[in-house]
């Protein structure tokens, strides 16, 4: 019960504090670094899987973006212990400026157990993301939207992580760095009260939107660590998730001057709560909530989140 009582607690933690934003470059949960994940017992013995999600998020700018994402887990080898992961997003937004949908970045990764006992397993993960488009094609009265509004963040990026894993807690952390940059947004604020109406120019000058154009993204460090209560059919997860980044990201401004894009370097840190409730040994149904704590104050890249809404199944075989 105290356990029970606990896990309620840090649920309801998010309704009463104060949302700044969070942030989620896909990375997060990929491979070794994906939430809620179990010891290696007989009745998770089938390591492979397909799962289909429904996430939807509000931003600061009171926009809703929504991803369809459809994710396998495809064991390999002996023993299942080489586990590839495909996740396959089609991204949706509805905002006052004009509603965008298209198919999202994929994520490729290679996970494998390093150290695998009845108490404990530590894994690792190595693959990357892979764009879509070159992060300009969402328009809006024939003018670029900025990087909210996209359905790829336009670069290929390495991503790394590694886990450790016991019945109760999960602690992960990883790496995600651009290595081709690909990103050919055209949004600037000049572009927009040049062309428009002054009372639409307005709203999205006043509302804050970064600047995007030609968007060089710098690398994120995340960390997670969460607290796992398991049940005969229902699991319970809570957790916080930080993100890092060490550099201010580079973008060019209307006046066509390439530079820093301010504040937009340091820590995005969300407390994420979920349930994953078991109807079978093959079957699962999972719900997850995610709110802000913390945030940068700018997000050019679009990854800004005020709160997370995911519901999925998953199908075992």
């Amino acid at each position: 019960m105290k356990n029970i009582a606990l896990f309620m607690g840090c649920l309801l933690a998010p309704f009463l504090a104060y949302p700044q934003g969070c942030s989620d470059a896909g990375f997060c949960t990929m491979g070794a670094m994906k939430p809620d994940q179990h010891l290696k017992v007989a009745r998770f013995a089938k390591l492979m899987s397909m799962e289909v999600s429904q996430y939807v998020a509000r931003t600061k700018f009171e926009d809703y973006i929504a991803a369809t994402t459809v994710e396998a887990n495809i064991s390999l080898g002996r023993g299942n212990k080489n586990v590839v992961q495909i996740k396959l997003p089609y991204m949706m937004t509805f905002n006052h400026l004009e509603n965008s949908q298209g198919l999202g970045d994929i994520s490729l990764s290679y996970s494998r157990p390093l150290v695998q006992n009845e108490k404990m397993q530590v894994s690792a993960t190595i693959g990357g993301k892979i764009p879509t488009n070159h992060a300009n094609k969402q328009t809006s009265y024939g003018l670029p939207l900025p990087m909210y509004h996209q359905t790829s963040l336009g670069t290929y990026d390495f991503v790394a992580g590694v886990s450790l894993l016991s019945r109760g807690w999960l602690i992960a952390t990883g790496l995600q760095l651009p290595l081709v940059n690909n990103n050919r947004n055209e949004f600037t604020w000049t572009v927009w009260r040049k062309a428009l109406p002054a009372d639409d120019a307005r709203r999205i000058h006043q509302d804050g939107i970064p600047m995007s154009k030609d968007l060089k993204r710098h690398a994120d460090v995340m960390l997670r660590v969460e607290r796992n209560i398991r049940f005969k059919r229902l699991d319970l997860h809570t957790g916080l998730l930080g993100i890092y980044r060490f550099q201010d990201d580079i973008f060019t401004n209307g006046a066509n001057v390439r530079g820093i894009a301010p504040d937009t370097k340091g820590l995005a840190l969300s407390i994420i709560s979920g349930l994953t409730y078991h109807l079978s040994v093959k079957n699962a149904l999972k719900v997850v909530y995610g709110d802000a704590l913390i945030q940068r104050k700018h997000n050019p890249d679009g990854l800004s989140r005020e709160q997370v809404y995911t519901v999925g199944y998953q199908y075992n075989f």
